[in-house]
């Protein structure tokens, strides 16, 4: 039998003996270049990308087609030509979004 190695909600990554911060579980990639994202706390934030899309390896998502193709990978988020964000820092630098909000995203 397969095992499922996808992370969960309240899933826990330990270094160590001291668990890391919350990991990404869902990402939705949204038109204005940023990202609503579900941790494995339950919280829903929206990470803006803008400002990054000038910089290096970033600049390739300023196609919008590109931009969508966002998904979660090892607890972060990534892209197919490999850009990737430290899930800490999307932790940290994103910004809580109303559960109203993070449904309407979800059904758009």
């Amino acid at each position: 039998m397969q095992e499922n190695n996808k992370m969960q909600e309240n899933d826990e990554i330990v270094y160590g003996k001291e668990p890391l911060g919350p990991r990404v579980v869902r990402v939705v990639p949204n038109d204005d270049y940023t990202l609503t994202l579900t941790f494995t706390n339950g919280e829903v934030k929206s990470y803006d990308m803008n400002p990054l899309l000038d910089k290096g390896i970033f600049r390739e998502l300023q196609n919008i087609g590109y931009f969508r193709c966002a998904r979660v990978n090892g607890g972060t988020v990534e892209w197919p030509n490999e850009q990737d964000i430290c899930p800490d820092v999307l932790y940290m630098d994103s910004k809580p979004v109303s559960r109203s909000s993070a449904s309407e995203d979800i059904s758009n």
